[in-house]
């Protein structure tokens, strides 16, 4: 017997894009030998790479010194001049990346190396006309400074650089950002044991935007652990995982991280709650507002209508419940992916209940049941005896009618038989009903105490009904049905009782007219064989 594991659009034709990222790395099919269910979440090592994972590699940590460092704010410059001007003094480079000449004015001088410095100070000069001015300047700051990096890097320590390098050239010597527990959204720079600033890297990962801060020496740079993770996936530009702040993981923010195709309209988010697994299928505009958890998988969908079907999962299963599969899906493409429980799962008895086959059960109900009423209504009679039973049949059958119409067929489809189960298309709204093994025998309809028996081989049907009090006096004991789990309905005069199965006993039909006998036994067999109950005559 074949184990059922995780179900995600393994299918192909469905936008091979979508399939591939969509199968939440469902392993191939498991056999009979199978002792345990495969979890509906991918393994760590097929999911995407956090956000920005490829920020660190080693082009941070080259720190540019001597002339062709680039001046920054903050920085202080040793400048002598002598000849046709003189001065000799410190200039510091102010948060517009300007230095203040005497009599000459200020002038940018940000991102240049000392050399274009220099040029650009004797072109000031020129303008000036001092031409024979001699010019010496230099970067007093030019020392390195050391910071320890720690946290949740993979090599912490002390680091030596620049003062004015940034905290991404420090972090990219520590190894950069521990993936699997570093967070790139919480860094806190400490000077003196308290907190001078704090860093988010996603701004310069989506941005180029980045806190320039002048760093001294003795600084720690701390990150962080990391927050909740969200994947994207799906028909999304950005496929990764998403770190959240706290407060902030909501579908909206998944969103303008991950920046889904234009053609992307639905959501399949996966994930856990409470410790149980957690599954929704959404539109776009449902999924903003939706609150988000550490571990959910969003998977985008360009869900075009007429191009996929919906179809849901339950009994004694684990796992997802609904998904979303090509149209015209068959049932062996996916019945291989569906997570069970393999102690509880009764993998042969599976059947499905389709809305489509419930509308037909419930149309063939309804046309019986209106020609049963017709037949009683034109009936006549010779005698008044014979009125008087006519007119308490038609009060009969009108009463049957009434509760018949309030019954609502499952549209249950039986697709396993001797073992084996049809390959059959798949319809939006079906669900896969896997039923739990059991080790009763529900007997009900017209005996006296419906209840679940403990089955044994060596019972027989009497005793079953036996032990459920027995017949009613309105039971029809040449018509009994045996249900078995997976839908199969037998005479019970055909077949052995089974474990599992429900002893349906129908009522019989107390009339002299062989035609209302006909019709009612009729009806009563087809609500037998759609909702799986015997309803009373009267």
């Amino acid at each position: 017997m074949r184990h059922f594991l995780c179900i995600l659009l393994l299918l192909s034709g469905l936008l091979p894009a979508r399939a591939a990222q969509a199968a939440e790395s469902a392993t191939a099919s498991a056999t009979a030998t199978a002792t345990a269910t495969v979890a509906s979440t991918p393994s760590a090592a097929s999911e995407p790479a956090p956000f920005g994972s490829n920020l660190f590699q080693g082009n941070f940590s080259q720190a540019r010194a001597g002339d062709s460092r680039e001046i920054g704010a903050g920085d202080r410059l040793v400048l002598r001049l002598w000849g046709g001007r003189a001065f000799d003094g410190v200039l510091t480079v102010d948060d517009a990346g300007q230095i203040e000449l005497p009599e000459l004015g200020a002038f940018p001088v940000a991102g240049m190396s000392q050399a274009q410095l220099l040029d650009s100070v004797r072109s000031k000069l020129n303008a000036a006309g001092d031409a024979e001015t001699q010019i010496y300047v230099a970067l007093l700051d030019g020392r390195p400074v050391s910071l320890f990096v720690t946290g949740f890097v993979p090599r912490p320590g002390r680091y030596s650089g620049a003062p004015t390098d940034t905290v991404l050239a420090y972090l990219d010597r520590a190894g950069g950002i521990d993936p699997r527990r570093g967070s790139f959204r919480n860094i806190r720079l400490l000077r003196g044991g308290k907190e001078t600033a704090r860093f988010d890297l996603y701004p310069f990962l989506l941005r180029g935007e980045l806190p320039q801060v002048r760093l001294q020496d003795g600084d720690t740079l701390v990150v962080g652990e990391r927050g909740v993770m969200v994947t994207a996936a799906g028909e999304a530009r950005n496929i990764a995982r998403f770190e959240f702040r706290p407060g902030e993981a909501v579908g909206a923010g998944l969103i303008a991280l991950a920046d889904p195709q234009a053609r992307a309209s639905h959501v399949s988010l996966v994930g856990t709650r409470n410790g149980a697994p957690y599954n929704l299928y959404l539109q776009m505009r449902e999924f903003r507002t939706l609150r988000l958890a550490d571990g959910d998988r969003a998977q985008f969908l360009a869900d075009t209508p007429g191009d996929t079907i919906m179809v849901e999962a339950e009994g004694a299963i684990r796992g997802a419940s609904r998904f979303p599969l090509k149209r015209n899906a068959r049932l062996a493409e996916v019945r291989n992916y569906i997570a069970v429980d393999p102690e509880r799962a009764n993998l042969q008895g599976l059947y499905i209940k389709r809305r489509s086959v419930a509308a037909r059960q419930k149309q063939a109900i309804d046309d019986a049941l209106r020609r049963l009423e017709a037949s009683a209504a034109t009936a006549t009679s010779v005698t008044a005896e014979g009125a008087q039973i006519r007119s308490h049949e038609a009060e009969m059958i009108s009463k049957f009618a009434e509760k018949a119409r309030d019954v609502q067929p499952e549209g249950i489809v039986v697709v396993g038989s001797g073992g084996k189960l049809a390959d059959i298309a798949l319809e939006d709204g079906d669900v896969i009903v896997i039923p739990e093994k059991s080790d009763v025998v529900l007997v009900s309809g017209e005996v006296m105490m419906p209840q679940a028996i403990v089955w044994s081989k060596d019972r027989a049907l009497k005793e079953y009904v036996r032990g459920a009090g027995g017949y009613t006096n309105r039971a029809d004991p040449g018509n009994v049905l045996l249900v078995r789990p997976g839908g199969e309905i037998f005479r019970a005069s055909d077949a052995d009782v089974e474990p599992g199965d429900q002893i349906l006993v129908l009522p019989g039909v107390d009339s002299k007219n062989m035609q209302v006998v006909k019709d009612m036994s009729q009806i009563l067999y087809q609500i037998a064989v759609a909702a799986k109950v015997a309803i009373g005559i009267y």
